[in-house]
């Protein structure tokens, strides 16, 4: 329920800026705005509220005003409401071939106050005014979020133990406790850079310092596809498993980590650890043999035991010890172990007000250009597979509330929804600039019915992306 409240809030805010973008750039030309809505409000409205007589008029669960009715005789007003359709939102300018009017609504001349009556630069920015309020509050908040909590990050020099790499790096010639100096000639600073640039940006030249040898590794040009077919098949198995046993906790896939041991911080009372003998302090280090030198590496090799008996390999004050327990199907101990920041230095900063401001412009920049190099896998087979709506964005969201990671989320998003209203498409608002930039070159305005007909070709694509994207998600849920 915390994770749907923070969607819904997420979301409702990010609709909200950006349709209010709009509506300052309509208003600032003199546009009128006939409706502002969050969510839509077909034939009925859970609230409006519009300004005329100089007072405030107010309906709740009202329908839609009709042609008679009070409302409509002021145009030159706003209406602003709530609909029911928890979806988006949307600003009705006046003038304006969108979803709320087509060519026949717009037969008579154009009045001024009116969207198609203005220069073709002002409709530019009034249809550029939603991707521009979004990508700016984007940065607006990472840059407060800089300036309010500062920034904490575990530098990759810190990981003096060398880096835990899964069987697909593994494949591509890593060994364990390998140090990565440079990808492609540059030097990443985070273990996340390193999978940015590897996985998303698709760089295959990489250097590692092996022991005292630096050797040089060539990436397989489909790394990142295989990366993705193999997360997918990985999330299968870890709904299955939670299809089986609803206390089960879904464990994420690791790529790539911090090699670190694992030392028990804390043992929970009847579990296979308390019953085995299990202490805090106790270092595991292998598995029914199996040399276990890395946390992560542990915990993968208990997997493969599930209703199992095992012999458990350990360092207690400095001896080696051994003990047998027998595991459940959830393949766990029940055990709290330390983790990657008992053994590294994490590095915090602290901005200040004007140092947060370049700092946060910087990172959605970084953020943005990200997506946009991640957007490439989108169209491969796995990347589809991996498309997810509104339940996978709302898993994003933490099961606790932390306002840092609410808004953090939320400024990702900002940027996500600028992004991909930015794309072409008729409809959104990347189709309308593409038709400007078209009329700014050749001078010919596209007519309004070959506006209202490409916007229709437009919301049959939105609406088909909308189906496939929360039908993986049901699918997902359905047959986990």
């Amino acid at each position: 329920m915390i994770q749907v409240i923070q969607l819904i809030l997420a979301l409702s805010f990010l609709v909200v800026i950006h349709e209010f973008g709009h509506f300052t750039f309509a208003r600032l030309f003199h546009v009128r705005v006939e409706k502002f809505y969050l969510f839509f409000d077909y034939k009925f409205s859970l609230l409006r509220a519009k300004r005329y007589d100089g007072r405030w008029h107010i309906r709740l669960f009202a329908p839609a005003a009709g042609e008679e009715d009070e409302w409509s005789k002021h145009p030159e007003s706003t209406e602003w409401g709530i609909g029911w359709i928890p979806f988006g939102g949307y600003c009705a300018i006046s003038g304006m071939v969108d979803e709320t009017h087509d060519a026949s609504t717009l037969s008579h001349a154009a009045e001024p106050w009116e969207f198609r009556k203005k220069n073709v630069w002002q409709r530019l920015l009034i249809i550029s005014g939603g991707i521009l309020v979004n990508f700016v509050a984007a940065l607006v908040i990472f840059s407060m979020l800089l300036f309010h909590w500062g920034e904490d990050s575990l530098p990759l020099n810190n990981i003096d133990r060398g880096l835990y790499y899964s069987q697909i790096l593994l494949d591509e010639g890593f060994e364990q406790q390998d140090k990565i100096l440079t990808i492609d000639g540059e030097e990443p600073q985070t273990l996340g850079e390193v999978t940015q640039r590897i996985i998303i940006e698709g760089k295959r030249d990489v250097v590692v310092l092996r022991g005292k040898d630096t050797v040089r590794l060539e990436m397989s040009q489909d790394l990142g596809t295989r990366y993705l077919a193999l997360q997918n098949e990985f999330d299968r198995k870890e709904r299955y498993k939670a299809r089986m046993d609803n206390s089960y906790q879904k464990q994420r896939y690791v790529l790539i980590s911090e090699f670190y041991p694992f030392v028990i911080d804390s043992v929970c009372p009847n579990t296979s650890a308390y019953y085995a003998g299990l202490q805090a302090n106790d270092s595991l280090t292998a598995i029914n043999g199996i040399k276990t030198p890395c946390s992560v590496m542990l915990t993968e090799e208990l997997k493969k035991h599930p209703m199992d008996s095992i012999t458990i390999t350990y360092y207690r004050g400095g001896e080696e010890m051994t003990t047998k327990t027998f595991l459940g199907d959830q393949c766990r101990l029940g055990v709290y172990s330390r983790g990657p920041l008992s053994y590294f230095k994490l590095e915090h900063r602290d901005y200040t007000l004007l140092e947060a401001i370049p700092a946060g412009i910087q990172y959605g920049w970084n953020i943005l250009t990200m997506y946009v190099k991640q957007f490439r896998l989108v169209f491969s087979k796995e990347g589809a597979q991996s498309l997810g709506g509104f339940g996978a964005i709302g898993q994003m969201f933490p099961k606790m509330w932390d306002w840092a990671v609410f808004w953090n989320m939320t400024a990702f998003l900002s940027i996500i929804l600028a992004f991909m209203n930015f794309l072409p498409i008729p409809g959104l608002d990347g189709g309308y600039i593409l038709f400007l930039l078209y009329e700014i070159l050749t001078g010919k305005q596209p007519s309004d019915k070959f506006l209202e007909n490409a916007n229709k070709v437009g919301w049959v694509i939105l609406i088909a992306l909308l189906l496939f994207a929360n039908g993986n998600d049901l699918v997902k849920w359905l047959f986990r």
